[in-house]
């Protein structure tokens, strides 16, 4: 039987500085070595060896919908939700509802809210 963990998620971006300090920012997440080429794409680690990988695709059309979007979970839901109220950015949970969380029918708390490229990030507090 196969068995397969996350790795790494990748996000062509329009600005990648812009991406780097928008995640930095806003999750906290820190810049590492891109050891897969000299390219400009730069890497930020999600913790416990998974990353995240900003793509720089200056010159391509991003087409986004939420139901294509990532997902973090945290214990502290309702210290990030004040850390995105101080940065002035927006969330709405899963039916478009601003400034709303929504709780699901197993009882997790969930929000999203969009990158500068129009990327959905949902952030939950599955800790199971």
């Amino acid at each position: 039987m196969l068995h397969f963990s996350l790795n790494h998620i990748a996000l062509s971006v329009q600005d990648v500085n812009k991406s780097v300090e928008f995640y930095q920012k806003v999750l906290q997440l820190k810049e590492i070595k891109n050891t897969a080429s000299e390219s400009k794409t730069r890497w930020l680690s999600l913790n416990e060896g998974k990353q995240l990988h900003l793509i720089p695709r200056p010159n391509s059309e991003i087409k986004i919908n939420k139901a294509v979007h990532f997902a973090l979970t945290t214990p502290n839901l309702d210290s990030f939700i004040r850390n995105l109220t101080e940065l002035k950015i927006d969330y709405s949970d899963w039916l478009d509802k601003p400034n709303k969380v929504y709780t699901r029918k197993d009882g997790i708390r969930q929000i999203y809210f969009q990158d500068p490229n129009g990327y959905w990030i949902e952030i939950n507090d599955d800790t199971q």
